[in-house]
């Protein structure tokens, strides 16, 4: 199975977070990695009081089941310090599923195709460089990225070519 996931944070050493949530999902027996997008700095969303953000996009082919990966997920923010006190507030990491397949999956706690990344320019832009056909609400990633609000985000070069060579 093909899926997409989302990568962000704002609070202390991301891009660090980064290369350990790649290191960590290539070193998983059921995940292979397939594409890493940009870098891109990116203003907050939902809660505008705290530092810009750093975000990224990742293709990965895996076996695992939704839920699964899920939890690999989670348990890699859990080793860079998530903690998860305060709604769109500041974070070192965070990592959603965007797309799993062409899969909907509808549970407690897990919702495939993410519910909100159509409407998120810091999603749809890297997501559009590494899965542009990607189906979110009807339309392809790259559709949607072409139309979205990038009012304040930057590619940082430096940082792509930093964490691409990791």
């Amino acid at each position: 199975m093909l899926a997409t996931l989302s990568l962000g944070g704002n609070t202390g050493d991301v891009a660090g977070a980064f290369c350990t949530t790649f290191k960590t999902l290539a070193a998983h027996s059921e995940v292979s990695l397939v594409a890493r997008s940009s870098v891109w700095r990116t203003p907050p969303w939902g809660k505008l009081d705290q530092p810009d953000f750093l975000n990224m996009c990742v293709s990965l082919k895996t076996t695992l089941t939704p839920r699964a990966l899920l939890n690999v997920c989670l348990a890699i923010e859990l080793a860079a310090g998530r903690e998860r006190s305060e709604r769109w507030g500041p974070r070192p990491l965070d990592i959603d599923i965007i797309s799993y397949d062409n899969i909907s999956v509808d549970e407690v706690g897990l919702v495939i195709p993410h519910p909100r990344a159509h409407e998120r320019a810091f999603v749809l832009v890297p997501l559009a460089e590494i899965a542009p056909d990607t189906m979110l609400a009807g339309e392809r990633a790259s559709d949607l990225a072409a139309k979205c609000d990038r009012t304040g985000m930057v590619r940082d070069a430096g940082l792509t070519a930093e964490i691409l060579a990791a």
